[in-house]
């Protein structure tokens, strides 16, 4: 071979480095190693057949229970409808549920504490989608990829001395 051919195969690198190449080598085609399959997580339900997680969202902490049913979300007590008044709300408590094909297939109990109503409904939500990876573990992959098993982060900034608020500062004033 001259230097400007290319190498097509092993045999061309051999002829090149002047080495043997093995018998079989050119016709294997390249081995894609795969890891093993993610495992299968174990159902985790209480004696009373429900699954139980907590979600987090700002300041506000939802525990949520979850069992079969026919759809009835209970918030603090009342009905889902009573406490998120705003249909927003009781929307992003659903997501979960739409995304996952379930829509009025299991109860929800949950109590709320901390934030105000938008923090709890996003709370509540994570709850939801963390107890239906718990009751149901193979959902957890479609679940996880819509993003719903992932804590939102953003909490508010603490005011800084000096400040009038987080980042804003005293009115300016000239004279």
């Amino acid at each position: 071979m001259s230097d400007t051919d290319t190498v097509q195969s092993l045999s061309d690198l051999a002829d090149l480095t002047g080495g043997a190449v093995p018998e079989g080598t050119e016709a294997e085609a390249p081995k894609i190693r795969t890891g093993p399959a993610a495992p299968i997580r174990a159902q985790e339900i209480d004696a009373q057949g429900r699954a139980y997680a907590t979600g987090r969202r700002k300041d506000a902490v939802a525990r949520v229970w979850l069992k079969p049913g026919s759809g009835k979300i209970t918030v603090n007590g009342r009905d889902q409808e009573v406490y998120f008044a705003r249909p927003t709300l009781r929307l992003v408590i659903a997501q979960t549920f739409q995304i996952t094909d379930r829509v009025d297939q299991y109860d929800v109990v949950a109590t709320v504490k901390g934030g105000g109503l938008s923090g709890q409904a996003g709370a509540v939500k994570h709850g939801i989608a963390q107890a239906l990876s718990k009751f149901e573990p193979l959902l957890r992959s479609t679940v996880k990829s819509a993003g719903f098993l992932t804590r939102d982060p953003r909490v508010v900034e603490r005011k800084k001395y000096g400040r009038a608020k987080a980042r804003r500062s005293f009115q300016f004033s000239k004279r």
